[in-house]
């Protein structure tokens, strides 16, 4: 996923750390994905199709970790086949190469398993209930990885068991899965429908006016659906961090921890103009009962990971944001 929203925004927050001897593998049958790669120092670019060769046939050079950002993300998608392929036997191949070469592996899930999200948002089995063919496929990955033994419950305050825990993953490949909630800011062009409502909006208030946002559902007000927005460099953040503390392992939820609704993207967005109005509009018939109208990351395991860096709010990511896509 070299070449993706995620992807190109980790290779270049891998370059500003001094990395550059770095192999971008991705599908450029989009070619205009090209431009995500354009200000990245890379070593050398691969196919993912020729790279998941090479892979097994034990034809790679000596890596020192993969980030995983790859898969097919349109929650549309009911092709059931096509989507456990690329989404769950391509991440399960690497990983498995990665446990023999003892890699570290960084692969990206999603909190669309957690469905609805009626039992709350912690990385715990109990909470897990996939709507669409999209979340399954990560749902399964994530499963498959605590088959394995690397998603234990975040360990008790004490420092005895603190100890014991670092000693027992330090001994294992680290693999770390990132439940990514909804992510927005640069680079993310390419996705079409699939990009995010801030992209959105600031599209629609330069071409109408205006923002346009669903009217009430399940028990939310016009526009105050909400959601954990959180912005890439936040998600960038946390992929390094990981890299750079090699003892940990597990899955953890990539969110802010801070649930805003949609109006306050679009008022970010206006603000950010000095020009617009919200316009609500009928909630799509075929969302009802597939649409998370309310998601906010649990960090409890994150924080007793210990990674401690605060999180942009809406209004100062909106902006940064628009910042970036407004430049000279």
């Amino acid at each position: 996923g070299a070449a993706g929203f995620i992807g190109a925004n980790l290779i270049l927050g891998l370059n500003g750390k001094g990395a550059t001897d770095i192999i971008a593998v991705d599908d450029l049958q989009d070619g205009t994905k090209f431009r995500n790669l354009a200000e990245a120092e890379i070593a050398d670019y691969m196919d993912k199709d020729e790279f998941l060769g090479r892979v097994e046939r034990g034809e790679l050079p000596k890596i020192e970790a993969i980030f995983h950002q790859g898969a097919c993300s349109a929650t549309t998608e009911w092709n059931g086949r096509f989507m456990m392929d690329v989404n769950y036997r391509y991440t399960k191949t690497l990983l498995h190469w990665c446990q023999g070469k003892r890699v570290p592996f960084f692969y990206a899930s999603s909190a669309s398993v957690y469905g609805m999200g009626k039992q709350g948002f912690r990385e715990d089995r109990a909470c897990e209930k996939p709507l669409n063919m999209y979340a399954y496929s990560k749902f399964l990955m994530d499963q498959y990885v605590r088959r394995l033994g690397y998603d234990a419950p975040a360990p008790k305050k004490t420092r005895g068991n603190a100890v014991a825990k670092r000693s027992v993953k330090s001994a294992r490949p680290q693999v770390v899965g990132l439940r990514y909630f909804n992510v927005y800011g640069p680079r993310e062009q390419h996705k079409g429908g699939m990009a995010s409502t801030a992209f959105h909006f600031n599209n629609q208030i330069e071409k109408e006016g205006e923002c346009r946002l669903f009217e009430g559902s399940d028990g939310y007000g016009p526009g105050e659906q909400r959601r954990d927005f959180i912005h890439v460099d936040d998600a960038v953040a946390m992929n390094l961090w990981f890299w750079e503390h090699p003892g940990k392992s597990g899955i953890f939820n990539c969110g802010t921890g801070r649930a805003q609704p949609f109006n306050d993207i679009a008022r970010a967005v206006i603000a950010w103009h000095g020009k617009g109005k919200l316009k609500y509009v009928p909630f799509p018939e075929a969302l009802v009962g597939r649409y998370q109208s309310y998601t906010e990351a649990d960090h409890a395991k994150l924080r007793a990971a210990g990674y401690d860096r605060p999180f942009l709010t809406v209004e100062q990511g909106v902006k940064r944001y628009l910042d970036w896509l407004h430049q000279d």
